[in-house]
């Protein structure tokens, strides 16, 4: 005898054969039909405070654990809200599912309460999105969805509901199919090109291996390591490629870019080859683009053909997954040796690893204060695991934290580079620390960010997630304050959060958290440890910081790489 299941039965019993373990999200109305049989379900329900919340816990989850993450709203405003994350999650190639409820098929077009074109205005921040108008299409459907977030270029997918297809009855016949037939991701390169690539490599004298989040996304970094090695090129890793071939290796460079450090960013700009897997080609990384590595040639590497070519044209460009990619590159790259040893690039390497050494990434602590952030996360980082995951907000302290901690793997580091979402990291560590939960999850934020989904702590306390956030305070909307400082002639307009409202260790208190604060570096080393020793439940620390400390090296917006400056003084 057939088995009978209700739309909302098909949907978990999809999503466990999946094999998901565990969702965020907040029920309502038209998702409601769905929340009764997950009662039955061994899958775990994080029950977020905000619905951009709960799609931050679902990237978060999914950058720490590199599986899908899935987040569930209901129809209206509560799917409306999860347009941050799931645009957050597509500019970051992040593979997430969203399950959102919608008003019954009846009254689709209607104005009904509660309905909004969810399809529609989640369109252009998703990789694919569904309306489903027949039950039976559910099972295929969850599968599609898991299927495309996942494969070739990572990115979210939304599936709509309509509330009557959720309690309409089915003829449950298994697990859904793939019926994709357009939908063809490449994974291995074209012989011909990766012959090219290699050739180009080994007539370079300035070669410079640009790595990008990509190889991450493709669980790709051992063999990006092992290229590297092997060619003994120099590294440099985007601010979403951070952690993709240690920061150990002899020859990285650190972060390119607007702050990246001197190193890479010139390294970059005087190169004569580009070898670039899984980057794009941010704005972040070339400034001026018509002036970004001007004797460069460009091997571009990358899954989706749409970004090669897109920002600089590539010599030679190869479209597959970076973990196939840099397979084949290692053989090749010992077949055109054939035997001998590979280039040492000898005097490029010495002169940009002089550079590297002339100029590095420094701060200038006063004991008596105030706290420099550089200080803080430096302190932090050499006195945690190269295990733990480290989450960023957006701004200063992301620059900081990128700039500061020290990154041997991947997956232990994120943050939203592609959209700049302020209010990322509080509910994107709330979701790492559930696919993560034997490790430590730290936050570093600043106090602007922090106000925007701070709520989501009360959901880290509830659910047994013990998260710890250090607040880098400096009473502003640091980086918008340091341009109207740079560019706007010191008028600080709206930027000012001064004046002690919220009080942060009264707030973390009121949320379940243990609340602490430090503002003077002599105490940062035992405040540390004092944060590290609490394992029982989330940790906030307000670090009372240097108002006026900015964000070097840079390079001012709208300029040449060429233009970078060191600090201030470089400015004037």
């Amino acid at each position: 005898m057939s088995e009978q299941l209700t739309g909302a039965q098909a949907l978990i019993r999809s999503l466990e054969l999946e094999g998901v373990e565990v969702v965020f999200g907040i029920p309502g109305g038209a998702i409601l039909p769905a929340y009764d049989p997950l009662l039955d379900s061994p899958i775990r329900h994080v029950l977020a405070r905000h619905e951009q919340g709960a799609g931050h816990m679902a990237s978060g989850y999914a950058h720490a654990s590199g599986k899908v993450g899935v987040t569930i709203a209901t129809s209206g405003p509560g799917a409306t809200n999860l347009v941050t994350p799931l645009a957050d999650a597509y500019a970051d190639s992040i593979p997430v599912v969203a399950i959102t409820g919608q008003v019954a098929t009846t009254s689709i077009g209607s104005d009904a309460f509660q309905e909004a074109h969810t399809w529609g205005i989640t369109a252009p921040c998703t990789k694919h999105n569904y309306l489903v108008t027949n039950v039976n299409d559910i099972p295929n459907v969850i599968r599609e969805a898991f299927h495309l977030a996942s494969t070739g270029r990572p990115g979210p997918v939304l599936v709509d509901l309509p509330k009557d297809l959720l309690v309409a009855t089915m003829e449950w016949t298994g697990r859904g199919e793939i019926d994709l037939p357009g939908y063809k991701p490449r994974s291995e390169g074209n012989h011909k090109q990766i012959v090219a690539a290699i050739k180009l490599l080994l007539e370079s004298e300035r070669p410079v291996f640009y790595a990008g989040g990509g190889l991450i996304r493709a669980a790709a970094s051992a063999e990006a390591h092992a290229f590297a090695r092997a060619a003994n090129l120099p590294v440099v890793t985007t601010l979403m490629g951070r952690g993709a071939i240690p920061d150990s290796y002899e020859k990285h460079l650190g972060m390119p870019g607007m702050h990246g450090t001197y190193a890479a960013t010139i390294a970059m700009q005087e190169a004569d080859l580009l070898f670039t897997i899984g980057a794009r080609f941010d704005d972040r990384v070339t400034g001026k683009v018509s002036a970004f590595a001007p004797h460069a040639k460009v091997v571009h590497v990358d899954v989706d053909p749409a970004e090669i070519g897109k920002v600089r044209n590539a010599e030679v460009p190869v479209v597959g997954d970076a973990k196939a990619v840099l397979n084949q590159l290692i053989v090749e790259h010992a077949k055109q040796l054939d035997g001998a040893a590979a280039p040492t690039y000898q005097p490029w390497i010495d002169t940009i690893l002089g550079w590297r050494s002339e100029h590095p990434l420094a701060f200038d602590q006063n004991p008596d204060g105030p706290i420099l952030p550089q200080y803080f996360i430096s302190e932090l980082s050499n006195r945690v695991s190269d295990h733990a995951i480290v989450v960023a907000g957006v701004g200063q302290h992301q620059m900081w934290a990128s700039q500061f901690w020290h990154f041997e793997r991947p997956n232990t580091w994120i943050n939203s580079g592609g959209l700049g979402t302020m209010g990322y990291a509080v509910p994107a560590a709330v979701g790492a620390q559930a696919a993560m939960p034997d490790t430590t999850v730290w936050v570093i934020d600043g106090d602007g960010c922090f106000q925007m989904t701070s709520q989501e702590l009360i959901t880290a306390a509830i659910e047994g997630l013990p998260v710890k956030i250090a607040i880098m305070n400096n009473g502003s909307l640091g980086m918008v304050k340091q341009w109207q400082s740079l560019f706007y002639n010191g008028r600080l307009s709206s930027v000012d959060l001064s004046g002690g409202i919220p009080d942060f260790v009264m707030l973390a208190e009121a949320m379940g958290c243990a609340g602490l604060r430090v503002d003077h570096p002599s105490e940062v080393p035992a405040i540390i440890e004092k944060a590290i020793g609490i394992t029982d439940k989330p940790v906030v620390i307000d670090v009372v910081c240097d108002p006026d400390e900015m964000v070097f090296p840079m390079v001012p917006a709208g300029g040449s790489n060429s233009d970078l400056v060191l600090n201030i003084e470089g400015l004037q």
